[in-house]
């Protein structure tokens, strides 16, 4: 794998996974007053994370973190947190890390591509992110607590080579120890 400079990001999807069955059941202004709540919850913790939001699209947020370590530890809170909380339908995080390009406050390039398949990749209640994500957050000291499951090399979308996904979670007992 490629050594990834200091100018890589990390791109984190989040959406509402079944959102279409539940605009189906529920309707479209109910449906569009979840999304939006489900945004605002997710943008109340960003500043805490150092991410910021890129956009809203549909259902779906695209969020920009310096930070790998950050990133996953922000999309475990998604998932656990805020999706844990409320009435939303199950919600799924993908991310990847790599190098991307700005124009006008949006982002583009392979990576962001990429994030937007590892998340539609993901099964509710997951934080799936590609080995690139993994191995930058391993290298960081402090991020034991973190734990990166295998989930094998998966073919997606328009992507040409078969991507290693890991799945995170976060071993809450090395989280309060410090460890």
């Amino acid at each position: 794998m490629a050594e990834l400079g200091e100018d890589a990001d990390t791109f984190l999807f989040a959406d509402l996974a079944g959102f279409t069955a539940l605009t189906s059941v529920h309707g479209d202004e109910d449906a569009a007053d979840l999304a939006e709540e489900f945004f605002g919850d997710v943008r109340a913790f960003l500043p805490e994370y150092g991410a910021e939001e890129v956009k809203a699209i549909g259902d779906a947020l695209m969020v920009r973190v310096a930070d790998p370590e950050r990133a996953v530890r922000l999309g475990l809170l998604i998932v656990n947190d805020v999706g844990g909380g409320h009435g939303f339908p199950t919600i799924r995080v993908g991310m990847h890390t790599g190098p991307a390009v700005e124009r006008h406050g949006d982002w583009f390039g392979a990576t962001v591509n990429l994030a937007a398949r590892v998340s539609g990749a993901a099964g509710g209640g997951q934080v799936l992110l590609t080995a690139a994500t993994a191995e930058r957050v391993r290298r960081r000291a402090g991020a034991g607590d973190l734990i990166f499951h295998p989930r094998g090399r998966r073919e997606l979308r328009n992507i040409p080579e078969p991507v290693e996904l890991f799945e995170a979670s976060c071993d809450v007992s090395r989280s309060a120890e410090g460890l």
